[in-house]
Protein backbone atom coordinates (compact mmCIF):
# COMPACT_ATOMS: atom_id res chain seq x y z
CA UNK A 1 0.00 0.00 0.00
CA UNK A 2 1.21 3.57 -0.98
CA UNK A 3 1.49 6.10 1.75
CA UNK A 4 -1.98 7.31 2.94
CA UNK A 5 -1.98 11.51 3.98
CA UNK A 6 -3.55 11.52 7.54
CA UNK A 7 -3.65 15.67 7.94
CA UNK A 8 -4.97 18.11 5.46
CA UNK A 9 -4.75 21.77 5.96
CA UNK A 10 -7.60 23.42 7.83
CA UNK A 11 -10.20 24.77 5.88
CA UNK A 12 -11.56 28.78 6.64
CA UNK A 13 -9.93 31.01 9.39
CA UNK A 14 -11.10 30.80 12.83
CA UNK A 15 -10.42 34.24 13.90
CA UNK A 16 -13.99 35.73 13.79
CA UNK A 17 -15.84 32.61 15.87
CA UNK A 18 -18.30 32.49 17.31
CA UNK A 19 -20.11 33.05 14.25
CA UNK A 20 -23.45 34.22 15.29
CA UNK A 21 -26.04 36.78 14.25
CA UNK A 22 -25.32 40.55 15.43
CA UNK A 23 -27.12 41.64 18.16
CA UNK A 24 -28.14 44.91 15.77
CA UNK A 25 -28.81 45.59 12.40
CA UNK A 26 -26.49 48.96 13.39
CA UNK A 27 -23.34 48.63 14.14
CA UNK A 28 -21.87 50.93 17.34
CA UNK A 29 -18.20 50.93 17.83
CA UNK A 30 -16.68 49.79 21.36
CA UNK A 31 -13.32 51.54 21.58
CA UNK A 32 -13.28 55.72 20.73
CA UNK A 33 -9.71 56.93 19.65
CA UNK A 34 -8.05 59.86 21.23
CA UNK A 35 -7.94 63.05 19.22
CA UNK A 36 -5.36 65.77 19.19
CA UNK A 37 -6.58 69.37 18.99
CA UNK A 38 -8.42 72.32 20.40
CA UNK A 39 -11.20 71.88 18.54
CA UNK A 40 -14.60 69.92 20.03
CA UNK A 41 -15.94 66.83 16.99
CA UNK A 42 -17.61 63.98 16.90
CA UNK A 43 -16.20 61.13 16.25
CA UNK A 44 -18.32 59.46 14.03
CA UNK A 45 -20.94 59.99 11.80
CA UNK A 46 -23.39 57.57 10.00
CA UNK A 47 -24.94 57.07 6.06
CA UNK A 48 -27.00 54.53 4.39
CA UNK A 49 -24.55 52.32 1.46
CA UNK A 50 -26.52 53.44 -1.65
CA UNK A 51 -23.92 51.29 -3.58
CA UNK A 52 -20.38 51.15 -5.68
CA UNK A 53 -19.38 52.82 -8.66
CA UNK A 54 -16.13 53.16 -9.66
CA UNK A 55 -13.90 56.45 -9.75
CA UNK A 56 -10.74 57.50 -12.02
CA UNK A 57 -8.13 59.31 -9.88
CA UNK A 58 -5.04 60.90 -9.74
CA UNK A 59 -2.60 57.92 -7.84
CA UNK A 60 -1.16 59.91 -4.58
CA UNK A 61 0.71 57.28 -2.60
CA UNK A 62 4.15 58.20 -3.15
CA UNK A 63 5.25 54.73 -2.85
CA UNK A 64 2.75 53.00 -5.50
CA UNK A 65 4.26 52.44 -8.95
CA UNK A 66 1.72 54.30 -10.54
CA UNK A 67 2.20 57.30 -8.17
CA UNK A 68 1.17 60.96 -10.26
CA UNK A 69 -0.93 58.69 -13.17
CA UNK A 70 -4.70 58.36 -13.45
CA UNK A 71 -5.96 54.81 -12.25
CA UNK A 72 -9.47 53.25 -12.16
CA UNK A 73 -10.29 52.71 -8.48
CA UNK A 74 -13.98 51.10 -6.99
CA UNK A 75 -15.61 53.18 -4.46
CA UNK A 76 -18.28 52.87 -2.49
CA UNK A 77 -21.10 55.71 -2.34
CA UNK A 78 -23.32 56.83 1.56
CA UNK A 79 -26.25 58.62 1.49
CA UNK A 80 -25.74 60.76 4.53
CA UNK A 81 -27.94 63.06 5.57
CA UNK A 82 -28.01 65.47 8.47
CA UNK A 83 -28.09 64.02 11.98
CA UNK A 84 -29.73 65.80 14.77
CA UNK A 85 -27.96 66.16 18.21
CA UNK A 86 -31.01 65.67 20.22
CA UNK A 87 -29.39 64.67 23.72
CA UNK A 88 -26.02 64.62 25.76
CA UNK A 89 -25.13 61.98 28.05
CA UNK A 90 -21.89 62.35 30.87
CA UNK A 91 -20.15 59.24 32.17
CA UNK A 92 -18.43 58.95 35.06
CA UNK A 93 -15.37 56.42 35.92
CA UNK A 94 -15.47 54.33 39.01
CA UNK A 95 -13.08 52.66 41.46
CA UNK A 96 -12.59 49.61 39.07
CA UNK A 97 -12.24 51.97 36.07
CA UNK A 98 -15.63 51.41 34.60
CA UNK A 99 -18.08 53.89 33.17
CA UNK A 100 -21.02 54.66 34.66
CA UNK A 101 -23.75 57.01 32.92
CA UNK A 102 -23.96 60.27 35.13
CA UNK A 103 -27.15 61.91 33.71
CA UNK A 104 -28.37 62.37 30.49
CA UNK A 105 -29.77 66.03 28.81
CA UNK A 106 -32.25 66.10 25.71
CA UNK A 107 -33.21 68.48 23.60
CA UNK A 108 -36.16 71.04 23.99
CA UNK A 109 -37.34 70.41 20.40
CA UNK A 110 -36.75 67.37 19.25
CA UNK A 111 -38.15 65.34 15.36
CA UNK A 112 -41.58 64.45 15.04
CA UNK A 113 -40.36 61.41 14.18
CA UNK A 114 -38.20 60.53 17.74
CA UNK A 115 -41.83 59.63 18.76
CA UNK A 116 -42.06 56.11 16.78
CA UNK A 117 -38.56 55.15 18.80
CA UNK A 118 -38.81 56.54 22.31
CA UNK A 119 -40.52 59.02 24.64
CA UNK A 120 -38.44 61.66 26.49
CA UNK A 121 -39.76 62.50 29.83
CA UNK A 122 -41.85 65.21 30.06
CA UNK A 123 -40.68 67.10 33.26
CA UNK A 124 -37.16 67.19 31.94
CA UNK A 125 -35.53 70.73 32.77
CA UNK A 126 -33.15 70.60 30.24
CA UNK A 127 -31.14 73.91 31.62
CA UNK A 128 -30.47 72.28 35.16
CA UNK A 129 -29.32 69.26 34.07
CA UNK A 130 -26.49 70.93 31.61
CA UNK A 131 -25.58 73.29 35.28
CA UNK A 132 -25.19 69.78 37.11
CA UNK A 133 -22.77 68.29 34.60
CA UNK A 134 -20.87 72.01 34.39
CA UNK A 135 -20.30 72.25 37.84
CA UNK A 136 -19.21 68.06 38.21
CA UNK A 137 -16.74 68.89 35.19
CA UNK A 138 -13.88 67.42 37.60
CA UNK A 139 -15.85 64.04 37.70
CA UNK A 140 -16.77 63.11 34.71
CA UNK A 141 -14.44 61.80 32.33
CA UNK A 142 -16.88 61.08 28.96
CA UNK A 143 -19.17 63.40 26.98
CA UNK A 144 -21.25 61.70 23.77
CA UNK A 145 -23.90 63.32 22.04
CA UNK A 146 -27.10 61.47 21.38
CA UNK A 147 -27.89 61.52 17.30
CA UNK A 148 -30.94 61.21 15.81
CA UNK A 149 -30.92 59.99 12.25
CA UNK A 150 -33.43 61.41 9.29
CA UNK A 151 -34.08 58.39 7.46
CA UNK A 152 -37.24 60.70 5.48
CA UNK A 153 -34.17 62.42 3.69
CA UNK A 154 -32.49 59.76 2.45
CA UNK A 155 -33.71 56.96 -0.21
CA UNK A 156 -34.56 54.22 2.34
CA UNK A 157 -38.52 52.85 2.74
CA UNK A 158 -38.21 53.92 6.68
CA UNK A 159 -39.78 56.56 8.80
CA UNK A 160 -38.38 55.30 12.37
CA UNK A 161 -35.20 56.77 13.06
CA UNK A 162 -32.30 55.37 14.59
CA UNK A 163 -30.50 57.19 18.28
CA UNK A 164 -27.25 56.67 18.46
CA UNK A 165 -24.27 57.43 20.92
CA UNK A 166 -21.14 59.63 19.31
CA UNK A 167 -18.11 60.53 21.59
CA UNK A 168 -17.08 63.73 21.65
CA UNK A 169 -13.14 64.28 21.53
CA UNK A 170 -10.57 67.29 20.91
CA UNK A 171 -9.69 70.08 22.99
CA UNK A 172 -10.91 70.22 26.52
CA UNK A 173 -13.79 68.73 28.32
CA UNK A 174 -14.94 72.09 29.07
CA UNK A 175 -14.49 72.90 25.30
CA UNK A 176 -16.50 69.70 24.20
CA UNK A 177 -19.25 70.63 26.59
CA UNK A 178 -19.80 73.71 24.91
CA UNK A 179 -19.46 72.82 22.08
CA UNK A 180 -22.36 70.19 22.76
CA UNK A 181 -24.39 73.49 24.40
CA UNK A 182 -24.33 74.68 21.23
CA UNK A 183 -25.18 72.28 18.67
CA UNK A 184 -28.09 70.68 20.68
CA UNK A 185 -30.91 70.54 19.09
CA UNK A 186 -29.64 71.45 15.94
CA UNK A 187 -28.94 69.18 12.52
CA UNK A 188 -25.12 68.43 12.18
CA UNK A 189 -23.59 67.63 8.57
CA UNK A 190 -20.95 65.12 7.66
CA UNK A 191 -18.69 68.01 6.34
CA UNK A 192 -18.92 69.17 9.86
CA UNK A 193 -17.19 66.27 10.82
CA UNK A 194 -15.04 64.88 7.96
CA UNK A 195 -13.31 65.95 5.20
CA UNK A 196 -11.90 64.84 1.52
CA UNK A 197 -8.77 62.69 1.92
CA UNK A 198 -9.27 61.34 5.78
CA UNK A 199 -8.69 57.80 6.53
CA UNK A 200 -11.73 56.23 8.60
CA UNK A 201 -13.08 53.14 10.35
CA UNK A 202 -15.93 51.70 8.79
CA UNK A 203 -18.22 49.58 10.88
CA UNK A 204 -21.21 47.78 9.62
CA UNK A 205 -23.40 44.61 9.36
CA UNK A 206 -22.67 41.93 6.58
CA UNK A 207 -24.70 40.12 4.43
CA UNK A 208 -27.57 38.00 6.03
CA UNK A 209 -27.13 34.51 4.49
CA UNK A 210 -29.16 32.58 6.90
CA UNK A 211 -28.15 28.72 7.76
CA UNK A 212 -25.44 27.54 5.68
CA UNK A 213 -23.64 24.17 5.22
CA UNK A 214 -20.20 23.83 5.78
CA UNK A 215 -18.89 23.64 2.51
CA UNK A 216 -20.36 27.69 1.99
CA UNK A 217 -19.73 28.46 5.44
CA UNK A 218 -16.17 27.06 5.94
CA UNK A 219 -14.86 26.08 2.13
CA UNK A 220 -14.16 22.69 2.88
CA UNK A 221 -13.78 20.57 -0.19
CA UNK A 222 -16.78 17.80 -1.76
CA UNK A 223 -15.80 14.41 -0.79
CA UNK A 224 -16.15 12.29 -3.21
CA UNK A 225 -19.08 10.80 -5.43
CA UNK A 226 -18.73 7.38 -3.15
CA UNK A 227 -18.79 8.72 0.08
CA UNK A 228 -21.02 7.28 2.75
CA UNK A 229 -23.80 9.47 4.04
CA UNK A 230 -22.75 12.75 2.06
CA UNK A 231 -20.25 14.48 0.52
CA UNK A 232 -20.80 18.35 1.25
CA UNK A 233 -19.09 17.86 5.17
CA UNK A 234 -16.27 16.42 6.52
CA UNK A 235 -14.63 13.10 6.75
CA UNK A 236 -14.40 12.54 10.60
CA UNK A 237 -16.01 15.19 13.57
CA UNK A 238 -13.56 14.08 15.33
CA UNK A 239 -10.49 11.42 16.60
CA UNK A 240 -11.18 8.90 18.75
CA UNK A 241 -9.01 10.40 21.79
CA UNK A 242 -9.81 13.08 23.43
CA UNK A 243 -13.37 11.98 23.15
CA UNK A 244 -15.09 15.17 22.35
CA UNK A 245 -15.69 17.44 19.25
CA UNK A 246 -13.28 20.33 19.13
CA UNK A 247 -14.66 23.80 18.23
CA UNK A 248 -12.36 23.76 15.06
CA UNK A 249 -14.12 21.34 13.14
CA UNK A 250 -16.25 23.08 10.20
CA UNK A 251 -19.84 22.36 11.26
CA UNK A 252 -23.01 24.37 9.15
CA UNK A 253 -24.81 27.51 11.15
CA UNK A 254 -25.16 31.05 10.60
CA UNK A 255 -23.50 32.68 7.69
CA UNK A 256 -23.26 36.64 7.30
CA UNK A 257 -25.15 39.43 9.59
CA UNK A 258 -21.90 39.55 11.20
CA UNK A 259 -20.63 42.68 12.45
CA UNK A 260 -17.26 43.38 10.93
CA UNK A 261 -15.06 46.42 11.36
CA UNK A 262 -12.91 48.01 8.28
CA UNK A 263 -10.03 49.81 8.90
CA UNK A 264 -8.63 52.65 7.00
CA UNK A 265 -10.83 53.55 3.98
CA UNK A 266 -10.01 56.62 2.32
CA UNK A 267 -12.62 59.19 1.84
CA UNK A 268 -11.91 60.49 -1.67
CA UNK A 269 -15.18 63.40 -2.07
CA UNK A 270 -17.51 64.99 0.32
CA UNK A 271 -20.84 66.86 -1.15
CA UNK A 272 -24.11 68.42 -0.55
CA UNK A 273 -25.77 67.13 -3.97
CA UNK A 274 -26.35 63.51 -4.44
CA UNK A 275 -27.29 63.58 -8.27
CA UNK A 276 -23.05 64.63 -8.81
CA UNK A 277 -22.41 60.83 -8.52
CA UNK A 278 -25.86 59.28 -8.86
CA UNK A 279 -25.50 56.74 -11.89
CA UNK A 280 -28.38 57.12 -14.80
CA UNK A 281 -30.91 55.44 -13.24
CA UNK A 282 -29.69 55.49 -9.39
CA UNK A 283 -28.16 52.91 -7.70
CA UNK A 284 -29.33 49.34 -7.66
CA UNK A 285 -31.85 48.88 -4.93
CA UNK A 286 -31.14 51.90 -3.72
CA UNK A 287 -32.17 55.12 -6.14
CA UNK A 288 -30.84 58.50 -5.92
CA UNK A 289 -28.87 59.92 -3.40
CA UNK A 290 -31.16 63.44 -2.74
CA UNK A 291 -28.50 65.42 -0.33
CA UNK A 292 -25.26 65.21 1.66
CA UNK A 293 -22.95 62.03 0.18
CA UNK A 294 -19.55 60.77 0.96
CA UNK A 295 -17.53 58.36 -1.29
CA UNK A 296 -14.97 56.18 0.25
CA UNK A 297 -11.99 54.00 -1.56
CA UNK A 298 -12.59 50.02 -1.58
CA UNK A 299 -15.86 48.16 -0.49
CA UNK A 300 -17.96 48.27 2.29
CA UNK A 301 -19.91 45.45 4.42
CA UNK A 302 -23.49 45.14 4.37
CA UNK A 303 -26.25 45.25 1.36
CA UNK A 304 -27.67 48.43 -0.26
CA UNK A 305 -29.70 50.97 2.27
CA UNK A 306 -27.66 49.51 5.49
CA UNK A 307 -26.66 51.74 8.37
CA UNK A 308 -23.06 52.54 8.04
CA UNK A 309 -21.07 53.77 10.79
CA UNK A 310 -17.89 55.82 10.13
CA UNK A 311 -15.53 56.65 13.33
CA UNK A 312 -12.46 58.78 13.59
CA UNK A 313 -8.92 57.55 13.01
CA UNK A 314 -5.93 58.94 14.73
CA UNK A 315 -3.92 60.74 11.97
CA UNK A 316 -1.02 59.32 10.83
CA UNK A 317 -0.27 62.62 8.61
CA UNK A 318 -2.13 65.45 7.17
CA UNK A 319 -5.00 64.52 4.70
CA UNK A 320 -5.04 65.02 1.22
CA UNK A 321 -7.96 64.41 -1.00
CA UNK A 322 -6.79 62.88 -4.41
CA UNK A 323 -7.84 64.36 -7.68
CA UNK A 324 -10.83 62.84 -9.25
CA UNK A 325 -10.65 62.91 -12.75
CA UNK A 326 -13.87 60.72 -13.73
CA UNK A 327 -16.58 59.12 -11.99
CA UNK A 328 -19.45 56.66 -12.89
Amino acid sequence: MGHRKKSAPRRGSLTYLPKKRAKSIVARPNFWPKVEGDKAIPLGFVGYKAGMTRAFIVDDYPNSPFYGQEVCRAVTALDAPPLIACGLRAYVTNREGEKQSFTEVWAKKLPKDMKRKLTVPKKHDADALLKKIETNMDSISHLRLLMCTQPRLAAVPKKKPEVLEIELGGGTMKNRLEYAKKTLGNPIRISDVFSGGMVVDVLGVTKGKGFQGPVKRWGIKILPRKSRKTKRGVGAIGPWKPARMMYTVPRAGQMGFFKRTERNKKILKIGMDGKEITPKGGFTNYGTIKGDYAVLTGSIPGPAKRLIFIRYVKPKREPKAPKIVYMA
